[in-house]
């Protein structure tokens, strides 16, 4: 599971890689926009989702019952 979850984190990243980078020097559609942040938002759940399975197995706990959070609990974190 959790190589399915950093392989989805590496296609999200390139995704958004892309979003940035490939428009040139024109700012980015009302599409492009919205699709660039709900790939932002799907990056923060499955690091998140990462996390929790590893430092429940880290605890002896079963990683299965980690669960992806909501967008506002993952936006919310503090850096």
């Amino acid at each position: 599971m959790d190589d399915e979850i950093v392989l989805q984190i590496n296609q999200l990243a390139d995704e958004e890689h892309h979003l940035e980078r490939e428009h040139g020097d024109r700012p980015l559609t009302d599409e492009e926009r919205r699709r660039l942040d709900a790939v932002k938002v799907s990056l923060d759940q499955c690091w998140d989702l990462l996390r929790q399975r590893r430092a429940r197995r880290e605890s002896g706990l079963d990683p299965a019952d980690a669960e992806v959070r909501s967008e506002s609990t993952v936006e919310g974190y503090q850096q």
